[in-house]
Order: C-alpha cells, then structure tokens, then sequence
C-alpha cells in the first residue's frame, strides 16, 4: 500500500485541481450503470482493487502532470491529487497515469476549443465518447461525502486542448479518409437505428372462386350467457322445466278457396255414451246370418217364434 503525505481528511471541500495529460480511457457521455456496472465491479475485486459500487463515469489519462496554480507552492489539494498517480506495470511506457471514478448523476462538462480559433471553448454537446490520445484536462473538485469525515474527488469539466476526435468502434479514422482526399465536414456521428414498429394487425386475403379476396371472418366473441353459464359451479344441478307447448298456429285464410272448417267441439261424456248406445242399437244383429226376431206365432206347435232368413220346413 502506497504511503501519502497528505490524507484525505486533510484537504479543504471545495477545491479545484487541474490535471493534464494523454486521454488513455474514458466514459464520459453516459453512466456505467446496472449490469455494466456488475462487470466494471467483478473486473476491479479480480484485480485486487476496490469496487465502485454506484453509478459512474470513469477517465484515465497517461503521462498526467497537475497543473499548480502556483508551482513553488502547490495546495493540499493539488499535493493530494499528484501523490494519487501510479506507474502501469503493464504499460511502463505511459509515464504517471491517473484515474478517477466519479460517483453521481451528472456528466461532465466537456469543453472544445471554438471553430473560431480565437482561443476560446465550446461545450461539446455531440453526445459521443472522446477518442484515446487527446491533450486533455481533467478539472476535479473536491467535496465531503454525507456519510464520511474524509474528502473525496469529482470529475467536474473536461478540457480538450485540440480538436477533437470520438471514439468510433468499427469506423474509419478520419485521418485514414484524409490521406485519400476525402475530408468530412464536421465530426460524422453515429446514426442509431429507430426501433421497429409492431407490426399492424391486417385481415388475412382469403381466395375466392371469382378472383376476388375478402378478409378472412374473426371469430365472434361468446355471448354473454354462455360466459354467466360458465360460472355456475359444476356442483350445481339445474332442476328440470317442462316445456310449455308451442300455440298451434292460427289458419290462414287463401283468396279463391273455401274456408277450412272450424274443428268440431269435443262431446261429453254423457253425449258420448248415448251416441255409443244407438250405434250398438243400430248394429245389433247386422252382421248375423240369422237376422233379427220377427212377430211371434206358432211354428210346429212349439210356440216358439220364427226367425227371419233362410228356414227348412220339415
């Protein structure tokens, strides 16, 4: 562990340093944030560094010198902040780098110098990441955490000191363009594609015989007393209802024929048993070979009356 002269609790809120150097990396348009985060975390603990663990933006500059306001007489803050740079084993070429992790909300400020060339900045407002090796600034700002006695450092601006280039993965290198006579008006920036629309819900054309097409039927939805029917419980019994018999309909009169006739009334029981009794009057002995009795007188002296019909005489 590296010792400091100057400890974070020494240092004043409020305080800004200016940092210059190379731009090695950065994150400055957007936040890492969710699972990027998760992965920016994962890689710091594999590395045996510490996690952010909050929303970020991130820069790394190489060959960094801070800039003193007064170099025979540099600040805490200024001490603080040249003691936090390191040598990369990795990259032993770079010279003194210097990273900051900046925790909240808000981007920085990144200034350009002006088209003007008189000397002054724009603010940058193209969105897009700065491209590795710009003469850069970093403006820190010193502050006290809510939560803790130390101070801490946020990166506040971002001053580019020539014109700028973005970071384009997978584009061309403008000065790969240049060097075959082909000069860009302006930074080309990257043209993100709109998100497809769904798709609108269109009849299907069904074919017809005639060569004409017609959109396909949609089912109708149930009618509502087939969904109240589905909610009776299946436990439930539905008592049985005779069915009222249907009216008999009524007759229809037709022009140029004759009314039919009315249906005759129903007799009575009492009617009814003396019609039976005249019919069985009537066909009493029809249907006999012998037929019915005639006048009594005597016949062989025995008294006993002649049947009409076919006789013998003895």
């Amino acid at each position: 562990m590296a010792n400091y002269s100057i400890s974070a609790s020494q240092i004043t809120e409020g305080k800004n340093v200016f940092i210059r150097g190379k731009l090695g990396f950065a994150v400055l348009a957007r936040l890492i944030e969710g699972a990027e985060l998760v992965a920016s975390d994962q890689r710091r603990t594999k590395n045996g560094m510490t996690p952010v663990g909050k929303p970020h933006i991130t820069a790394t500059i190489i060959h960094a010198e801070v800039q003193c306001a007064d170099p025979n007489n540099p600040t805490l803050e200024e001490q603080f902040v040249s003691e936090r740079r390191y040598d990369s084993p990795k990259r032993p070429e770079t010279g003194a780098n210097y990273s900051i992790d900046s925790k909240g909300s808000t981007l920085p400020i990144i200034a350009i110098p002006s088209p003007k060339g008189d000397g002054t900045y724009d603010q940058d407002e193209s969105g897009q990441e700065l491209a590795q090796g710009l003469d850069v600034t970093l403006v820190l700002r010193t502050y006290k955490p809510k939560d803790f006695n130390n101070r801490g450092l946020a990166l506040e601006q971002v001053i580019v000191h020539e014109e700028p280039r973005y970071y384009n993965a997978g584009g061309v290198d403008p000065a790969e363009l240049a060097a075959r006579g082909i000069v860009l008006n302006g930074t080309p920036r990257p043209v993100q594609a709109s998100p497809a629309a769904a798709p609108t819900a269109v009849p299907v054309a069904t074919e017809v015989e005639d060569g004409l097409s017609f959109p396909t039927p949609q089912p109708a939805s149930a009618p509502a007393v087939v969904a109240a029917q589905a909610q009776v419980p299946a436990t439930a019994v539905a008592a049985p209802v005779a069915a009222a018999p249907a009216p008999a309909p009524a007759p229809v009169a037709v022009a140029g024929t004759a009314p039919a006739p009315a249906p005759a009334q129903e007799e009575t029981l009492e009617e009814k048993l003396v019609r039976l009794e005249a019919e069985n009057a009537s066909l009493k002995d029809a249907g006999s070979a012998v037929g019915a009795p005639v006048a009594t007188g005597s016949w062989n002296g025995s008294g006993q009356a002649q049947q009409a019909g076919i006789t013998y005489q003895g």
